[in-house]
């Protein structure tokens, strides 16, 4: 394998990590179990962008263990942390590297790397490193349903900027569209479970969750329903209000006996959710797709638009447990929501539905 290097920050980039080296991992010389062994993942490596979020920061430990033991290198920089305090504690079991002099040894693993590979092309803090490199291969890989979004960006030829934003570009979004743009010294390849139309000339691949599925699983499938929640209220895109008495209807109406609760969701929404529903709130220690796939998992999976109605399906297939969607309509959405907001959802919704053949269910309120 090219020595490849990968920017992430959160868990879903960490595991879309390990999956795109897996497949570049397969061939002659795997495992008995079936996986690759950790001499042909040597070229790989990993710095992860920690976040402030103490969820976040947990998940990504916990999978980053799970990377440990594949044989791959693992670092954690804490760009974001300041002095001192719980934001300066890396990985568990990692090295972590704080401050000027962690940052500027970032710098020059970004530089030196022949292959670069991004888990979130529209991170503030990626964008500032990307200029940095030289690499002759960019790998993205998803960062949820943004993959849809970056690649008609990408065709477009416009700055990278999340479709939930508001306001003006930043410079470093402009540049960094130029820099995954069409380049005859440059290969781009875009590693996604999303019916993604890549940009001209970039190269395409499916990420099928095949390390996932060989590791883990099949779950234990429960009777019942289990509610997969959304972050759509703390990014100020759907009101507090509706989003409740949706999640209320829905649980009453399809005996939901557990809520996955969201990484970003705030502890007053999931207390307020409990005392509603009755459900059992819980807490993923790594990203849903393993999860789900190690289980117990109940038979029906409910969702609102997000990554999971696209990856689910791939990562349960063959199991007998079914997704059903409760699509967001117009009237959920905040008075500062973008206006680009609703279309996309609406498009998360309707290719989910198409590729996957999932059941369209209406909201139910309380």
């Amino acid at each position: 394998m090219t020595r490849t290097l990968a920017l992430v920050e959160s868990p879903v980039q960490l595991l879309n990590a390990l999956e795109w080296a897996h497949r570049y991992a397969q061939g002659p010389g795997r495992g008995e179990d079936g996986g690759p062994p950790a001499a042909r993942l040597h070229g790989f490596s990993i710095a992860v962008l920690q976040p402030l979020d103490p969820v976040t920061r947990a998940q990504l430990a916990a999978l980053a263990a799970l990377a440990a033991a594949e044989g791959v290198r693992v670092t954690a920089y804490d760009p974001r942390g300041g002095a001192g305090g719980t934001r300066t504690r890396a990985l568990t079991g990692l090295a972590g590297l704080t401050g000027l002099a962690g940052l500027a040894g970032l710098a020059t693993r970004v530089a030196r790397a022949p292959r670069l590979l991004l888990g979130d092309a529209f991170s503030g803090l990626i964008q500032a490193l990307l200029p940095l490199s030289r690499a002759a291969e960019l790998v993205v890989v998803d960062d949820g349903t943004a993959t849809l979004e970056l690649a008609a960006l990408l065709r477009e030829g416009r700055p990278l900027v999340r479709w939930h934003r508001q306001g003006r570009p930043s410079a470093a979004a402009t540049r960094a569209a130029r820099r995954l743009g069409p380049d005859p010294h440059r290969r781009l390849e875009l590693f996604s479970s999303l019916a993604a139309d890549p940009p001209p000339d970039a190269l395409s691949t499916a990420n099928q969750y095949a390390w996932t599925r060989e590791r883990f699983g099949p779950p234990e499938v429960l009777p019942g329903a289990d509610l997969l929640g959304s972050s759509l209220v703390e990014t100020g895109v759907v009101t507090l209000d509706r989003y409740l008495d949706t999640v209320t209807g829905l649980a009453a109406a399809h005996q939901v006996g557990r809520y996955f609760a969201h990484r970003r969701e705030h502890p007053d929404k999931l207390r307020r959710i409990a005392a509603a529903t009755g459900a059992e709130i819980v807490r993923p220690q790594l990203p849903l797709e393993i999860e789900a796939r190690r289980g117990p998992v109940a038979g029906t999976l409910l969702s609102f638009p997000s990554t999971v109605v696209h990856t689910l399906p791939l990562v349960l297939e063959g199991t007998g447990v079914r997704m059903k969607l409760c699509a967001v309509d117009a009237d959920w959405l905040t008075p500062t929501a973008s206006a680009r907001s609703l279309s996309f959802l609406t498009d998360v919704s309707t290719s989910a539905l198409s590729r996957h053949g999932l059941e369209l269910i209406s909201p139910v309120t309380a």
